[in-house]
């Protein structure tokens, strides 16, 4: 009698690992498609920058910092 009844738990114990492996997968795939959408949308909107020219690449050598002889702006 537990034999039977440790069989029937089994198949219904694989069924709830295959059903939570099936959401885990499913789940794991939609976020992977919400990760490339929001990159590609990044993307999107740095070459958009790129091309109308709006980023500032020469912003850290402007002489904004200090430098390592300690002269800094206005100094």
């Amino acid at each position: 009698m537990t034999g039977e009844r440790d069989r029937g738990g089994g198949q219904a114990g694989a069924r709830v690992k295959d059903s939570r492996q099936d959401r885990l997968k499913l789940a794991l795939r939609e976020n992977l498609k919400r990760r490339k959408s929001q990159a590609r949308g990044r993307d999107d909107a740095a070459s958009s920058e790129l091309a109308q020219g709006s980023l500032d690449h020469g912003s850290l050598d402007d002489g904004s910092l200090d430098d390592a002889g300690g002269n800094g702006p206005g100094r």
